[in-house]
């Protein structure tokens, strides 16, 4: 059996996914955890991690027996409003519809290498395009993306913006068995990329780019720590 990438990212379970993820990670759910919900409707129970704002586990699943990793292409969304905020009056950045388009690829490639590269470095789990028994299907999706400083149309350094932070984003995965489609897990959490120490500094895209990839590498670690500890490594 083999998963085409580009339509199983499209498929309708995203919209209640992002919906999912925003209600979890509300400033609501943050200060009244009591209210959140400790079994999902899918079977998922909630589970303590210090890494992640919301993570749900199949509490029967055995991620012993997956050594590969197969990686479907991420679903990126901007933060409601965020192009208006850089088209309003005054504002020396414009973003088209066709920017907006290139960053969101920028993103998922950045996605897919960054963990592809975390998840399989040392030894780790092979990363596949095929499902097997073998295989555990990561389905990822950056929602709310926020970038600080997107100098889309300028050479480097004109259009840089002096700030501590470089953007945010809310990062959703849901882990299944590639054979059966079986939901295994499900995890959401929230970052904002900084400079390291909070120091000042220009943001532009190669700036945005490097503390996105140290955001991203964080999640991947995350990730990879949870897959060794089932593994016993």
């Amino acid at each position: 059996m083999i998963y085409k990438r580009n339509s199983l990212t499209r498929i309708g379970v995203y919209a209640s996914a992002v919906l999912t993820a925003l209600v979890l990670l509300s400033p609501i759910a943050a200060t009244a955890k009591e209210e959140i919900a400790q079994q999902t409707h899918d079977g998922l129970v909630l589970i303590p991690d210090r890494k992640a704002a919301m993570a749900y586990v199949d509490p029967e699943a055995d991620f012993s027996g997956y050594n590969k990793v197969m990686i479907l292409d991420c679903f990126v969304a901007f933060k409601k409003g965020w192009q208006k905020e850089h088209q309003r009056a005054g504002s020396h950045i414009r973003v088209s519809s066709s920017d907006m388009e290139e960053i969101k690829v920028a993103a998922a490639d950045l996605f897919r290498e960054v963990f592809a590269e975390e998840l399989s470095k040392d030894g780790g789990y092979e990363i596949v395009d095929t499902a097997a028994e073998d295989v555990l299907l990561v389905r990822p999706a950056i929602i709310d993306l926020d970038v600080a400083a997107p100098d889309r149309n300028s050479s480097p350094g004109r259009s840089a913006t002096f700030t501590t932070e470089s953007g945010a984003a809310t990062i959703f995965i849901e882990l299944y068995d590639s054979v059966t489609g079986d939901i295994l897990a499900r995890a959401a959490d929230r970052k904002t990329a900084g400079r390291v120490g909070g120091y000042l500094s220009y943001s532009n895209r190669v700036t945005n780019t490097a503390d996105a990839r140290r955001m991203m590498r964080g999640w991947a670690k995350s990730l990879r720590e949870r897959l060794d500890e089932y593994h016993g490594k």
